[in-house]
């Protein structure tokens, strides 16, 4: 899988981090939801066993092997630049324009 953004995305990308370690996480979060999940983007810690790596500039996202065929093969992420949200597409696909950015590196140690 690749994963193409621009220099403001990766400004954005950068930011979120506020520069500590992390990883960025894409799945389909299905908790608490009654349809087939919601697109989502946490920053974790570590990756899971599970977890795809694909380095993306000077970051790595992660894609749990389950959900890596719910993706094609080129992504492009792209930040909203009214808006604190991003847009994940691709060439044939619209996967959401409202995608957040949520930090759970703290989360998992409280």
């Amino acid at each position: 899988m690749i994963i193409l953004i621009d220099p403001y995305t990766e400004e954005r990308l950068a930011k979120s981090l506020a520069g500590r370690p992390g990883f960025f996480k894409l799945f389909y979060d299905t908790e608490n939801c009654g349809c087939n999940g919601v697109l989502a983007i946490e920053i974790i810690e570590q990756p899971l066993e599970t977890d795809i790596k694909i380095t993306v500039k000077t970051f790595t996202f992660l894609v749990d092997k389950q959900q890596e065929s719910l993706f094609d093969k080129v992504l492009k992420l792209e930040a909203d630049r009214a808006y604190p949200s991003f847009k994940v597409t691709s060439d044939s696909a619209l996967y959401s324009t409202n995608v957040r950015i949520k930090d759970v590196r703290d989360i998992a140690n409280t």
